[in-house]
């Protein structure tokens, strides 16, 4: 549905602006509120005042001032929110005082993982020599402890000030977590041991999410109890619940190849698949305007209490104001375009909480949900089928392929894979999820009956099961992913407005818009030329920041070889030296370890010697080996790790790297004995990895 004019989509036209203006706060953090706030109140009252002198002073005849005024105005707005929503810039936040403890309320149901739990919490008050002093601000904590797996949302912690800012990616590649933390608000965190925490009060959070969330952890035992597949229990909870705790990687790279990780967020079609459920169990009040009205407030107070639930995801809210209002219109006969709709709810979620537009959930929902609205008709169109059953299995693979057009670019950007046989994957789960779905909620909603609830649970587990082996086995099939694909912010926004004038071109055959493609396309290929041709003719030696592993990447053009004492299968190669290899497109590499001799065309190793091109690197890791540098071996470069003793006189010209895996004492001891070899040594404990490029 593409609106001929914008006084069709009002809402959508008057978003733009809002939208324009919150992108800009999030990307200037630091702009002073005060200017804008003046700003905005004087275009306000602006455009307040030539309302109400619209006719005496024949502003009609000057129909552009109204837009002059209000466009600039929402702009402002969004920027004005989204400052004031920023938690350091509030001048009682709790990394602007001093203190000794803090007094902390969980704000986010504890996640447990491995022997870890973490959870965000939200500081009431800061204690400094006996002084209290109220505060705010969210500190994400993490606690290694088995007794803090029994903390729960509302309890109120004393805890140490002890907090960091939150780490940036150190490697090239590497998930911004810093980044992904502040989009959610939070900029510090915590790492706690035993007796280092104490609970001192508790029920100090929001009576409704208190219940909320152990409602959710009694149906979780409920699923628990009538299935057995630890795995099938995982995707229940995941997909009925939004409760993902027990989800493995392993279950969520299957969603992610097949691209069917949707179904694993609590998203609009499940919200969706609800409303049809209590839209026919309330039918019977159809028969009258004021049961109509009934109807209307009971689904819409159900459909909410899910969203609450399940956590109130941007996608679930979407839905859930999205239906809100549909149902509101269709109970008083009133038409309501869904673009306005759409634009309705986003207005709403952003006016809320400004930040949601940073979450990729929020923007792959509304993209989504966009494409449905506005392609999917235009691809339906393509084939005309008699048979009833044709046109059915069409329908739901243009629905498919609209939802993957509009949000192939977004999840190329950020998640660097594009599922190729995506179509037959969603195809395939259409009914599944119907059946979990339904079975699900029959299971959670009757109260325990050992032949109906047994009955149930075998339905869903099987369902499930079957689902996971036939997403296996395409998840395994030959091409079932392109992966590694990394796109700049330009290329991006290349790729967007290509698909959006194919689609426009498929609706409105225009010669401008085949123009228009070709340049995109153009600069796009230009773009993926150059950083190709750039690629293959570099080459480079990084050393990368692994904490408490060594890692070096020596990359040959498209080749590299990867030295390191990480395993390869270990989740911190996948994490941090895995999106190296890939964002420097290095397509064929070996991995070895660090005391392997190698012998290859353009890479010499032997025993702690390095030969790379024209340069030469020392490992020294051990110290029962090494205990100085040859002065005949010409060394440019020495990469110093696990506290490994060295001569300081042979230090004197070269290139020191200290690696991340040696401790404080040591590399404060390191400096002070170098002082005076200042610009000679080089840090990565807490630091990006350094690159050096050979050529």
């Amino acid at each position: 549905m593409i609106a001929k004019h914008k006084g069709e989509i009002p809402v959508v036209v008057l978003l733009l602006p809002f939208l324009a203006g919150i992108s800009g706060a999030l990307y200037f953090l630091n702009t002073s509120n005060s200017f804008v706030l003046a700003a905005l109140l004087i275009l306000s009252l602006s455009f307040i005042t030539f309302n109400l002198a619209y006719t005496p002073l024949r502003i009609y005849k000057v129909r552009w001032l109204g837009g002059l005024l209000i466009y600039p105005t929402l702009c402002l707005l969004g920027w004005f929110i989204t400052t004031e929503h920023n938690e350091l810039n509030n001048t009682a936040h709790f990394a602007k005082l001093p203190a000794r403890q803090l007094i902390a309320v969980i704000s986010s149901e504890p996640v447990v993982k491995n022997d870890m739990v973490r959870f965000t919490a939200n500081i009431k008050q800061s204690i400094n020599n006996k002084q209290i002093q109220n505060t705010n601000g969210t500190l994400l904590i993490t606690i290694k402890d088995e007794l803090a797996k029994n903390l729960f949302y509302g309890e109120q912690l004393l805890i140490p000030a002890s907090y960091t800012p939150a780490n940036p990616p150190f490697n090239p590649g590497e998930f911004n977590y810093k980044q992904y933390l502040a989009n959610k608000n939070v900029y510090y965190q915590a790492s706690l041991y035993p007796n280092q925490y104490r609970v001192i009060a508790a029920c100090k959070g929001s009576p409704v999410i208190t219940y909320a969330l152990k409602l959710r952890q009694n149906l979780v035992e409920k699923l628990k109890r009538n299935l057995h597949d630890t795995t099938a229990i995982a995707v229940a909870s995941t997909l009925i619940l939004g409760y993902k705790a027990d989800l493995s990687n392993d279950v969520l790279q299957a969603y992610s190849k097949t691209g069917t990780i949707h179904i694993l967020s609590v998203s609009g079609g499940h919200v969706a698949i609800i409303y049809l459920l209590l839209g026919w169990a309330l039918t019977f009040l159809n028969t009258s305007h004021r049961g109509r009205i009934i109807k209307a407030v009971v689904i819409i107070t159900l459909i909410w209490a899910y969203a609450l639930l399940t956590g109130f995801s941007p996608a679930v809210c979407r839905a859930a104001v999205m239906i809100s209002l549909l149902i509101s219109g269709k109970t008083y006969s009133r038409y309501i375009s869904t673009l306005n709709l759409l634009a309705t709810s986003a207005f709403a979620l952003l006016l809320y909480n400004p930040l949601l537009l940073a979450d990729v959930g929020f923007q792959l929902s509304y993209l989504a949900v966009s494409g449905l609205v506005v392609f999917q008709p235009i691809i339906y169109r393509w084939f005309n089928f008699k048979n009833k059953l044709a046109d059915k299995i069409w329908l739901a693979c243009s629905v498919s392929v609209a939802a993957q057009a509009i949000t192939f670019p977004l999840s190329a950007y950020y998640f660097h894979q594009f599922p190729v046989y995506f179509l037959v994957s969603n195809l395939l789960i259409a009914i599944p999820v119907f059946i979990i779905m339904y079975s699900g909620l029959l299971l959670l909603l009757l109260p325990q009956m050992p032949w109906v609830s047994a009955a149930l649970g075998y339905v869903l587990e099987n369902t499930i099961l079957l689902m996971n082996k036939a997403l296996g086995l395409i998840e395994h099939s030959p091409y079932a992913a392109i992966n590694k694909i990394w796109l700049s912010k330009p290329e991006y926004l290349l790729l967007c407005a290509l698909i959006m004038l194919l689609f426009y071109f498929l609706h409105t055959p225009k010669k401008w818009l085949v123009k228009a493609m070709l340049m995109c396309l153009l600069f796009f290929g230009i773009s993926i030329g150059l950083k190709k041709i750039r690629a293959d003719n570099t080459s480079s030696v990084t050393f990368l920041n692994l904490r408490k592993h060594t890692g070096i990447v020596f990359k040959n053009g498209s080749h590299g070889v990867v030295l390191t004492n990480l395993p390869q299968t270990d989740k911190n190669f996948q994490y941090s030296v895995q999106p190296c290899l890939d964002s420097s497109r290095i397509t064929g590499y070996q991995v070895y370890n660090l005391d392997k001799d190698i012998d290859l065309p353009w890479f010499k190793k032997v025993n702690n010697l390095v030969q790379f091109q024209n340069k030469k690197l020392l490992l020294l890791y051990d110290k029962a080996k090494f205990k100085s540098i040859p002065r005949q071996a010409g060394i440019d470069y020495v990469l110093i790790s696990n506290n490994t003793g060295y001569d300081k006189t042979m230090l004197q010209g070269k290139t020191i790297i200290i690696n991340a895996d040696n401790t404080d004492n040591y590399i404060q001891d390191f400096l002070a004995e170098n002082k005076n070899a200042a610009g000679n040594y080089k840090i990565l404990k807490r630091n990006k990895s350094i690159c050096i490029v050979s050529n």
